[in-house]
């Protein structure tokens, strides 16, 4: 079997998505947005209404908005997170999100072709939570290999 890493990243916005703090986030949306279809390695990002995935609310919370995407390797997602324009907009975010007292990033295997859903991705960032950087859910700092996650995965179910 065949496997791309996906992520999921929430954000907690310091003000409504139409407000003045929040208009050069909007305004530079659909450019880095592009940037990552462009990128080596991108496979999928998730979209609702429009080109972006800000009009989706998984959470309770009306202020988080989440994103998501897969990538052919953790390699190719690492390098347009931090080695391209995106950095730029990763560096201000504090102009725009709240620190979150739970993780909000987490990368795990996807069968290649898999698409997964908020809700899959809400999950995965619970389960680092709870568990700390497992087969299941990990970070770009403690990740593991697909086949770790299969025998993980594994040994749950059993």
């Amino acid at each position: 079997m065949s496997y791309q890493i996906a992520q999921i990243n929430i954000a907690r916005m310091v003000a409504p998505l139409d407000s003045p703090v929040m208009a050069d986030f909007v305004a530079n949306l659909d450019q880095i947005n592009a940037l990552a279809e462009a990128a080596p390695g991108f496979v999928w990002r998730l979209k609702g209404e429009g080109n972006d995935a800000t009009s989706l609310r998984p959470y309770e919370d009306d202020r988080i908005i989440v994103n998501m995407s897969v990538w052919q390797s953790i390699d190719a997602l690492f390098q347009y997170t931090y080695y391209t324009a995106h950095t730029d907009f990763f560096r201000r975010r504090a102009e725009w999100f709240e620190k979150l007292a739970t993780p909000a990033v987490t990368l795990w295997w996807v069968a290649a072709g898999h698409e997964p859903t908020p809700a899959e991705g809400r999950e995965r960032l619970e389960y680092l939570a709870a568990h700390g950087p497992t087969p299941h859910a990990f970070t770009f700092k403690q990740h593991f290999s697909p086949e770790e996650a299969a025998a993980y995965a594994r040994k749950a179910v059993s």
